[in-house]
């Protein structure tokens, strides 16, 4: 069996080299795909019958088989596409195919696939779908809590729906008021010339007493608001002083009085929010309503029922002074030169209608939707899985892959870390292929030459009977 056993190892071998020449093959075609793994070729030998003992026996045939390299991490570069996105570490994407379009949308298997080709963009329909046509999936979160929803994760679909107005509920403020204004009429030679002029009266300013109001009083800022439809009204804030700090009996606190202008009014010219005191120190001791702001019940800002400007209405804005917001310099501290209110900031809560401009995924893995209205929402979730043997995956066209029995069910509890506006690269690397390339074709021709080498050792049998 000496001759016909060497011809039969050396078909073996090259059968087995055969295969590695496939993967090889297979390898550098898809040097360049995202997210690709590489299949390696192992060897195995098959020990053929012969003696009990050590030196009666001959080596056998080999056989080769395919080895997974899904733990092998390919090169990770940046990218400039907001929804691609690579995995630093363990897991793969949960992704799944198209079924069948039905009524024009889109349905889908119900097998799930997963991948570490992350070069998702989002089609016509809002999905986000990789250049091998698998759809992402990926966890719901509730809208007011931010919170996954469920268990089962779903097809990722940010759809064209304009985000819907939010009416503004809190305007928060922060101001310095000086201890005297410098206001129009003020001459400078008493504190008392800066006071809000005797001819406006208390209360709401009237269209007819808006002149004497704007010489006596000092603009607070302003700022754009939103109603329930989502209407845009400018709230502008000026404060007339209205009580100088006095020892007394009675003792009287430095008393600001603030209006918000109503925008064009027939007979209002600025509405009376109410009144803010301040101590020599310069710290808000109290708060009075005024005709149309309440005092809110942490005594911190005041509450607006309805607010009317430029005839459209906004109902429930507070505005808050929370954390010292709201101060005015105190008795130790140089006057502001200016005689104007200082440090101003405004900042309110609502907005505008808007529509859908962008999509893309921040580095916690969640997908993020920007409006026109310059907000931004997290919509879904996107979970890693990891498996207890992912080399025993199941191999998929588009680099993806498959559960099976062997590598266990996906957990979607852990996997590595999402990397935004990156790829990972395959891992295959065309200098170590041609390497084994060139090892493979040596053996192969190797395997070869025992054929012919035992074809000539069987015909120098044959012919030693002529």
């Amino acid at each position: 069996m000496g001759i016909y056993g060497a011809i039969n190892s050396a078909v073996s071998g090259l059968t087995a080299q055969a295969i590695a020449l496939e993967n090889i093959s297979g390898n550098v075609a898809n040097s360049q795909t995202t997210g690709y793994k590489r299949l390696d070729t192992t060897f195995s030998d098959l020990v053929s019958g012969g003696g009990a003992t050590q030196g009666s026996q001959v080596a056998g045939t080999t056989y080769a088989t395919s080895r997974a390299t899904n733990t092998i991490q390919g090169d990770i570069t940046q990218v400039d596409v907001d929804t691609y996105m690579a995995i630093n570490g363990e897991g793969y994407f949960v992704v799944t195919q198209a079924a069948d379009v039905v009524d024009g949308s889109t349905t889908f298997a119900d097998e799930t696939f997963y991948t570490r080709a992350g070069d998702f963009e989002r089609d016509q329909d809002g999905y986000l779908v990789n250049s091998a046509g698998y759809y992402l999936q990926g966890f719901p979160l509730d809208a007011v809590t931010g919170n996954p929803v469920g268990d089962d994760p779903t097809v990722i679909q940010i759809d064209n729906q304009p985000l819907a107005a939010s009416a503004t509920t809190q305007v928060d403020y922060q101001a310095n008021l000086p201890r005297i204004p410098n206001t129009n009429d003020y001459d400078g030679s008493t504190a008392s010339t800066a006071l809000l002029a005797s001819s406006v009266g208390a209360g709401d300013v009237a269209v007819a007493n808006e002149t004497d109001f704007l010489n006596s009083s000092i603009s607070g800022g302003s700022i754009t608001i939103y109603n329930q439809n989502g209407t845009a009204m400018n709230v502008e804030v000026r404060y007339a002083k209205t009580a100088n700090a006095a020892a007394g009996p009675p003792a009287v606190n430095d008393t600001w009085t603030m209006y918000i202008g109503s925008g064009g009014d027939a007979t209002t010219a600025y509405y009376d929010v109410g009144d803010v005191e301040f101590d020599s120190t310069g710290t808000l001791t109290n708060m009075t309503a005024g005709s149309i702001g309440t005092v809110n019940g942490t005594s911190d800002g005041f509450d607006i029922a309805t607010l009317t400007i430029a005839g459209t209405d906004a109902t429930g804005v507070g505005i808050s002074f929370a954390n010292a917001g709201l101060t005015q310099f105190s008795l130790t501290q140089y006057s502001d030169p200016d005689g104007a209110a200082s440090s101003v900031s405004l900042d309110q809560d609502g907005y505008p209608a808007g529509e859908l401009t962008g999509v893309a995924v921040d580095e916690s893995g969640r997908v993020i939707a920007s409006y026109s209205n310059s907000q931004q929402r997290a919509v879904f979730e996107i979970p890693l899985a990891t498996f207890e043997a992912e080399q025993n995956l199941k191999r998929v066209d588009g680099a993806a892959f498959a559960a099976t029995t062997s590598s266990g069910e996906a957990d979607l509890t852990g996997g590595g870390q999402i990397l935004a506006n990156n790829l990972e690269l395959s891992n295959a690397d065309i200098a170590d292929e041609f390497s084994k390339l060139i090892i493979t074709q040596q053996a192969y021709s190797a395997n070869s030459r025992i054929v012919t080498s035992a074809d000539e050792m069987l015909d120098d049998a044959l012919n030693m009977v002529r």
